[in-house]
Formats: C-alpha cells, structure tokens, sequence
C-alpha cells in the first residue's frame, strides 16, 4: 500500500524553512510511509524557492506534484501560465493517477467575493487594491470571471474521470465552502474583508454534483478543520501557516511568559530579543508541528 500527503501554506520564504527544516519535513514524510507528496498552493512566494523544496523533497525518493497558490503568482510573468505552468509536475486542471481506480486532481482555485458580507464588487476591489497581497497579481478577467472560467474547466474534468470511473481526491488551494469561513464579530469585524478572497462557494456546489469526489484538501485560510463529510465528500484542511500562528510558537510564547494570552499579531514584537531561544525551540518542536499539519490518506 501508498500512502499520499497533502500540505498547504508552507510558506517556506516567510517561515524561513531552508535546507534543514525541509529535511525535518522528509524525515516525518518518511516516518508516515508517504509515497507521494502534494502541495496545495502557497508554497513559496517565488517559483524559485518553489522548485529548491520539490527538489529537495524529491531527491529523497518522494514524488511530488503541486498547484499554486495566490502567493506563487506575482512571480509568473503572464496570465496564461498562471493556469498552465510548464512544469510535468504541475496539477492544475490535471489529474495524477495514484491506482487503477484512484485519481488526484489538482486545482489552483481563485475567488467570486461569494464569501463576502459587501455586496458592492468596487468596494470590494477598493479594498483588495489597498491591503491585500493579491494587488499585486494581473490576471486577464474580473475575479468572478476567471472563477466561472475554472469552474468550467474543472465540471469538463470531474465529467471525464466520472465517465471513466475514477474515485476522485481534489486539492486546491481556496476554500470550497462557507462552512469553512470564519466571520469575526467585535474588535477584529474589519477583517471579515478578507473573506471576499478566500474562495467560492460554487466550487463547493459543483463538488456536490459528483459522487465519484470522495475527498477534497484545500488551504488558504490559515485555519485548521477537522475533517468533515459534507454530502458523501470528505473536506480536510490543515495549512501550516505562517510561523506566528504556529501551536509551537503558541506554546514558547506562552511558556516564557511572554504573552498572558496568545495573540498571533502581537508575536513579532514580543519576539524582539528571543530570537535564538525561539530557533532552538523551533528546531525541537517543527517535526511536530510538520506531522500535525499534512492530510495523509492511504492509496
């Protein structure tokens, strides 16, 4: 038997995983039996890094394959190979035969602002051009429309591999359903604008049109779920995350006693002047945190 894992959110530029961390990340891919690895998106900020981990990754006899993320984008110089990227290990709108009954199917995703409380698209454009990390991405339709482009792409792939008898798992990168959308209320309400951009709820729905998708993986939230059946589909999402949010770096702030109670968007500055105490933390505790943060399913 084979066993796949899928992760998202690695972040390896932002997290500052190098040569080392990355071995950790093998070492307990190894210790799990993991045959093969996916990621989901947001892997690195540049294709570069990208590559050095899948590399990395590979040249320890694990196969890997991958979609984007938003965080991957800035760096692809057209449209075009945004959703097409010439790379044989690049699963977007492609599937990846895992057994004779058994596919993979990656999907990059995007967002429809279906998630979203605003109701007025220029609002909510006005406040991606003034905050959020993908201003800085040039796509060749409106949001909604280059989600409605993916959608009918994906419907002609789920056709095929229904028509062909396939057992479906689909990773992607956005959130698929509202289910999985967390809407503040009080101090941090303002950050419900963010939800515009985390995915759409018409994938969810074209999902429910399919018996044969047996599980889907997706990242992008930053936040954890328990694995949920949803209309005879599995739904699973485990991003690793930045390293603020981190349960390790949850447990060394605390510990220290520099934090009363956690708060991610004050580790930064609390960390200023315990940087080598936090490493050495780091190091004891990232096989862990790589272990609880991977969606293993055996094939």
């Amino acid at each position: 038997m084979s066993k796949l894992a899928i992760m998202s959110d690695l972040h390896v530029d932002i997290n500052k995983l190098f040569t080392n961390e990355i071995n950790q990340l093998i070492t307990v891919l190894k210790h799990n039996h993991v045959t093969h690895l996916h990621l989901a998106g947001d892997t690195a900020n540049t294709t570069k890094r990208l590559f050095e981990t899948i590399n990395q990754i590979e040249a320890s006899d694990i196969t890997v394959t991958f979609n984007f993320g938003n965080h991957e984008l800035p760096d692809i110089p057209s449209p075009e190979l945004m959703e097409s990227f010439p790379d044989t290990r690049f699963l977007n709108l492609k599937s990846f035969p895992l057994n004779d009954e058994l596919v993979l199917l990656g999907v990059n995703g995007w967002y429809d602002y279906s998630f979203a409380l605003e109701d007025d698209h220029k609002k909510i454009i006005a406040a991606k051009n003034l905050f959020w990390y993908d201003r800085l991405i040039e796509r060749n339709a409106t949001d909604p429309g280059v989600m409605a482009t993916i959608l009918q792409q994906l419907e002609e792939q789920l056709n095929e591999l229904s028509l062909t008898n396939k057992q479906v798992i689909l990773a992607t990168h956005f959130v698929p359903r509202k289910e999985f959308v967390y809407y503040h209320t009080g101090e941090y309400e303002r950050w419900n604008q963010i939800n515009a951009f985390l995915g759409s709820s018409a994938l969810g729905d074209l999902i429910d049109k399919y018996d044969n998708v047996k599980h889907v993986i997706f990242g992008h939230t930053h936040r954890q779920f328990e694995e949920t059946l949803i209309n005879n589909t599995i739904y699973s999402a485990k991003p690793f995350g930045y390293f603020y949010e981190w349960q390790l770096t949850r447990e060394f702030m605390l510990s220290n006693h520099l934090m009363t109670s956690f708060n991610p968007l004050k580790v930064r500055k609390s960390l200023k002047g315990h940087e080598e105490s936090f490493e050495a933390f780091k190091q004891l505790k990232l096989t862990t945190e790589f272990t609880n943060k991977m969606t293993l399913i055996d094939y």
